[in-house]
């Protein structure tokens, strides 16, 4: 049996090099096993899958409603540009006496309503400002699919 001579081996480490492997070895097993533990947690994963698709989701919502809203903003630009004056000069009269019964109409409205409804009617405005972004992508779908909708019963 050989023996390495005195010459050949490293010198043995001291106890506290031994404690400093012993102690860099125990953080890296604990990291390995936060690792494996969080690939087999399926359910945390499914989350942020989720979560993470919800975002793209309301970041193309929040695209498509700017690109909807450009395109509104377009063709009224181009049938303004293409309706005579007398048509707009019309339409502008009849704008205007539009909200003037409208104003009334909300007036008498208001002062018919009973407090609860128009509690209840204010409460319902809060909801719709504070989520704003998610009732005009999900206005901006229905417009798109009932669109759709009409397109294919045309064919």
């Amino acid at each position: 049996m050989n023996t390495p001579s005195q010459d050949d081996r490293e010198p043995s480490p001291t106890p506290e090099e031994l404690s400093e492997r012993v102690e860099h070895t125990r953080e890296e097993l604990g990291r390995t096993v936060e690792a494996l533990a969080a690939k087999a947690d399926i359910k945390a994963q499914a989350k942020e899958k989720a979560a993470e698709i919800k975002d793209q989701a309301a970041e193309r919502a929040v695209r498509l409603t700017d690109q909807l809203r450009d395109k509104a903003v377009q063709v009224g630009e181009t049938v303004k540009d293409r309706t005579p004056d007398p048509v707009l000069d019309t339409a502008a009269h009849a704008a205007d006496r539009v909200r003037g019964t409208t104003a009334r109409a909300g007036r008498l409205a208001a002062e018919r309503t009973p407090d609860p409804v128009l509690e209840k009617a204010e409460q319902a405005a809060a909801v719709a400002r504070t989520n704003r972004v998610p009732l005009t992508a999900a206005a901006t779908a229905i417009v798109v699919l009932l669109l759709l909708r009409r397109i294919r019963r045309r064919r």
